[in-house]
């Protein structure tokens, strides 16, 4: 059931979110196209393009695109196996169009598919990797660029060796910003007073104080000035004819290389998978539980990446990091993703100078926040409580996005979760039914034996369907075991959507492990009913169960 969203309802809030995913968007753009062996001005027109066209034919509420450091090793093979960044452009281009093909053939379904514990364990192990990638821009060295999450870096250090060489490379101007930043955002965040001033983030106030501070350390030429290879720095063209040579097209001619073929299928594949998974962690972390249309979305990134191309940029996709600050930053909808898009074309436009003034240490203190609340302990405790069939898929995928990558962390922790759910088939068989019902019905949902995180898209669809003013009773009377997954959908279902919707909820037959509240707002009533038997050629009494709701 889709619903008519007006951007402009919560626009104080968005805008406030919006400005802060700006802020981090902005370092990010600059350092996926310089580690992707692309022109700096790319990166920044990938992100203008899935903030304004994607963030506006999205369906998701709070998730944000913009080119995606999962994707640097492959463009930066791709540009030199190429030729020339105008055929790779063509590859994008192609790839852009094999995206909009998977959305109509509703490829975007396989999101359903991914167990919440893999996915929340993609997000504390990114939150990890955020934050220690974060500590060496905070001391003042920016040897990788900002936005890497892989494990080996491109300057021959790991993600935790790094941390070592910070210790010859300590820049106190940086650590002192740092420290300002972090005081200045928690503080904004702890009065109510600062609260109230929604359009005046705590980044934002971050940000102007330390290029303030910082300017204060250059012309008094203290030793804590920071240095420019510590800033921002973004190109500033000198004319127009340089501005125009940062549009580039695609090159047609290249439509015949099957090598631009290859790298369009792979681009498209990895984007498309790297969408699904921020998507379905977008949707675990929108306060309000709203589900996105993951075909929609496709189609989104689809055009997304072809207009991306047509005027010089990286492919994109949906950016966990991006997403994260915006939810953080208390993002009510898309009208914030379209927001960051509008203020980081305006502002490369008319201030880049003023933007190339920014220590990336601020920006790291955001970050570490950031990195801190995706990998927030509790978590781990959380699903080390829900027994070892959800605690050792999060960790597998946790540890393994830490020392590898995103992919490779989700695809263990889905091989995972296959295998044992496939043990648990071998022990218990699972039948679901669902009877077709008309509006006025009473509507049951009997759940059978096991219902795992496979029959997440059928519940989910069938939760979905239920018209509004509805009496539903879910029956887990026969259930030996239920996926938390589903558990979570029927908990959101009965605490949020069927109160915005009036529909009334009675469960059934849930174990006190479920943590879901068995109702007594019904009772079932045995009638003894004659029915003539036709085989016996007699009249026979028979017991007639049936449900009824005590409104």
């Amino acid at each position: 059931m889709t619903k008519k969203i007006n951007l402009f309802a919560n626009l104080k809030s968005d805008f406030a979110s919006g400005l802060v995913v700006f802020l981090v968007a902005l370092p990010l753009c600059l350092g996926i196209a310089l580690a992707s062996g692309a022109p700096l001005f790319s990166g920044i027109i990938s992100g203008v393009v899935g903030g304004i066209i994607v963030g506006y034919l999205s369906q998701s509420h709070i998730s944000v695109s913009g080119p995606a450091a999962g994707l640097t090793a492959i463009v930066l093979t791709a540009i030199a196996d190429l030729g020339s960044f105008n055929s790779f452009l063509l590859a994008v281009l192609i790839a852009g169009l094999i995206q909009l093909t998977l959305g109509f053939i509703k490829a975007g379904s396989i999101s359903n598919y991914f167990p919440t514990n893999v996915i929340e364990g993609m997000l504390a192990g990114i939150g990890v990797i955020i934050f220690l990638k974060q500590i060496p821009h905070a001391f003042g060295y920016d040897p990788d660029y900002e936005g890497d999450l892989s494990f080996i870096q491109d300057d021959g250090q790991n993600t935790f060796s790094e941390l070592f060489s910070v210790l010859n490379h300590v820049q106190l101007g940086s650590i002192v910003i740092t420290i300002l930043s972090l005081a200045i955002i928690l503080v904004w965040n702890k009065f109510e007073f600062f609260k109230k001033i929604k359009l005046v983030p705590a980044a934002l106030v971050a940000v102007v104080v330390s290029v303030v501070l910082n300017e204060i350390f250059i012309r008094s030429g203290s030793d804590l000035a920071v240095a420019q290879n510590h800033l921002v720095n973004l190109p500033v063209p000198s004319s127009l004819q340089e501005f125009k040579a940062i549009i580039v097209t695609p090159d047609f001619s290249a439509i015949s290389n099957s090598k631009v073929w290859i790298v369009a299928i792979t681009i498209a594949v990895v984007a498309s998978i790297e969408t699904l998974l921020c998507i379905e962690a977008a949707d675990r972390m929108d306060v309000q539980k709203r589900y996105t249309n993951t075909n929609v979305e496709l189609k989104a990134q689809g055009i997304g990446n072809i207009v991306s191309s047509l005027l010089g940029g990286l492919p994109m996709t949906s950016v966990v990091v991006r997403t994260s600050a915006n939810n953080n930053a208390g993002a009510k909808s898309k009208m914030s993703a379209i927001i960051h898009g509008l203020l980081l074309m305006i502002s490369v436009l008319t201030i880049p100078v003023v933007l190339n003034k920014i220590p990336l240490a601020t920006l790291a203190a955001v970050l570490l926040l950031v990195g801190y609340k995706l990998a927030n302990p509790k978590t781990i405790k959380h699903f080390w409580q829900k027994g070892k069939y959800q605690f050792i898929p999060f960790i597998a995928t946790f540890v393994a996005v830490v020392f590898t990558d995103l992919l490779k962390g989700v695809a263990l922790g889905m091989i995972i979760s296959v295998i044992f759910v496939l043990k648990g088939n071998m022990k218990r068989a699972y039948n679901f039914r669902k009877e077709e019902y008309v509006d006025g019905d009473i509507i049951h949902i009997d759940l059978a034996q096991e219902v795992s995180f496979l029959n997440k898209a059928a519940i989910k669809a069938t939760l979905a369907a239920i018209p509004s003013n509805s009496k539903v009773v879910i029956n887990a009377t026969d259930t030996v075991y239920i996926a938390h997954d589903v558990l979570d959908l029927i908990k959101e279902f009965k605490k949020i959507r069927a109160k915005e919707e009036n529909i009334k909820v009675k469960l059934v037959g849930f174990k006190e492990a479920y943590e879901l509240e068995n109702s007594d707002g019904f009772k079932n009533t045995v009638t003894l009913e004659h029915k003539y038997d036709a085989l016996k050629r007699e009249t026979v009494i028979v017991e007639v169960s049936k449900t009824k709701f005590i409104d």
